[in-house]
């Protein structure tokens, strides 16, 4: 993603805000894999590292943890739950900085539970018993964040194929009229919006419904429009 990442900040403040959020129940271990990440991005770009290990609602309605998503030149939502992820951010503080930011010409990104959390619906991943590993299946759901009401991501699309066989006919998989339901392969990325985007990376990103799925190559444009 480095090339990627490059191109969203470059132009913008060198200021790298990255919000590990949805990590937050896996253990501060996996919160450190997170940042660590994030930091050698930083690195590579060279541009400043801003992690905010945000975990509780409390912490989101900071205003002083808020105030550090000023002048950012790429916000960057990691991994983990997005149903944890828009929980803890929805109607808070930082949410709203992240949001004024996005509206003043920062880049927001979103890596797995971050672009999902973004739809105004995110599933539940249900794990298989004993803990992390490949979704079993998928459970309930819950409201996003909503800044894009028209778009509902599913991440690491070439692997969910295998892992979930009758994925493409699942009840996730009807959403309604006026939202488009997007697969994105892992190493890909949807670049671009609200409306229009590039797909970039080793792979593909797919329009999904009524169980099949249209394949969009890296380097295609999909317009996705806002009803």
């Amino acid at each position: 993603m480095l090339d990627i990442e490059r191109s969203l900040i470059d132009g913008r403040p060198p200021r790298y805000v990255q919000i590990p959020t949805a990590a937050s129940r896996e253990g501060q271990s996996r919160l450190r894999y997170w940042v660590d990440l994030g930091q050698e991005q930083a690195g590579r770009l060279g541009v400043e590292a801003v992690p905010l290990v945000v975990t509780d609602r409390a912490q989101a309605d900071d205003p002083a943890i808020a105030a550090q998503v000023s002048g950012a030149g790429l916000i960057y939502l990691s991994g983990g739950d997005p149903g944890l992820l828009a929980d803890t951010l929805r109607d808070t503080a930082l949410w709203r900085a992240i949001v004024a930011e996005w509206q003043a010409g920062a880049a927001l990104a979103g890596c797995s539970a971050g672009a999902m959390a973004m739809a105004d619906w995110v599933p539940e991943l249900r794990r298989p018993t004993g803990g992390r590993g490949r979704p079993g299946l998928f459970g309930g759901g819950r409201p996003g964040l909503g800044l894009l009401p028209h778009i509902r991501v599913l991440p690491h699309f070439d692997r969910m194929l295998g892992w979930i066989p009758d994925l493409l006919t699942r009840p996730f998989l009807k959403a309604p009229a006026g939202v488009s339901l997007v697969g994105v392969d892992e190493e890909t990325a949807l670049v671009g919006g609200p409306e229009t985007y590039t797909v970039r990376g080793r792979q593909s990103a797919w329009l999904l419904g009524n169980g099949a799925r249209r394949q969009i190559a890296s380097g295609e444009v999909v317009t996705l429009p806002a009803s």
